[in-house]
């Protein structure tokens, strides 16, 4: 390559990082037992998207322990800076990787954050499961589907090992649901509550009881100002 060429390459190469910026980054405090690097396809201002790569660096051998590749991932810079363990935030404010306990089997999961692509922009993510026979992480699908369409990640009920989940329209329309993991045999919904308040007088509470393998189903209404008070 002669040296005007290489120049131009330069160049070219130059204006891409001022435009694009960083596409590595490390991550320091979202495990316990893990380092994070993530390598990503591109960056323009503060929103990281496409092919990546989140290495996971065992802390006290500092060795490569897995690599989890993805077509698409996404985080925006923000959801860097303080990555929390344990913590699932506002469906809205969710951070890049999340590390939890998502099978109640004592040991950290990880789910990584794959788009906005569900209602109200929610993020979406790929949720992997430890295998502790394969020692490493694999990808569940069915963790995956209902971390992806559902008003953001689901959040963790340690005391009854449920996963829940919420969705809305608008203002007047929310649903919460409740699973559990069958080991085995995969997830099963046993709760929901159902609140409709869209004809702007009354709230129709509805709650579902999944019970000897039936639903009970009960239905009251209630005046909203009753309801709302709190």
């Amino acid at each position: 390559m002669n040296m005007r060429k290489k120049i131009v390459l330069f160049i070219f190469l130059l204006i891409t990082n001022l435009l694009f910026g960083q596409t590595k980054f490390e991550i320091k405090n979202a495990s316990k037992n893990y380092l994070i690097i993530i390598n990503i396809e591109k960056c323009k201002n503060d929103d990281c998207e496409g092919k990546g790569t989140v290495e996971l660096i065992d802390k006290k051998t500092d060795k490569t322990f897995q690599i989890l590749n993805s077509n698409y991932l996404y985080f925006s810079l923000d959801s860097l800076e303080n990555p929390a363990t344990n913590i699932i935030k506002a469906y809205d404010k969710q951070n890049s990787v999340l590390f939890d306990d998502f099978n109640f089997d004592g040991i950290d999961d990880i789910a990584i954050r794959n788009g906005n692509g569900i209602s109200y922009g929610s993020p979406s993510y790929d949720v992997y499961l430890y295998d502790i026979n394969k020692k490493q992480f694999i990808l569940n699908q069915e963790l995956t589907n209902l971390a992806s369409k559902n008003l953001g990640i689901f959040k963790i009920d340690k005391n009854k090992k449920r996963l829940v989940t919420y969705e809305k329209s608008g203002c007047c329309w929310h649903i919460k649901k409740e699973y559990e993991l069958i080991p085995k045999k995969g997830l099963l919904k046993v709760y929901e509550l159902e609140e409709d308040s869209r004809n702007g007088k009354i709230v129709l509470v509805t709650t579902r009881y999944f019970v000897n393998n039936k639903w009970i189903i009960k239905s009251i209404k209630y005046k909203i100002s009753d309801y709302y008070k709190k």
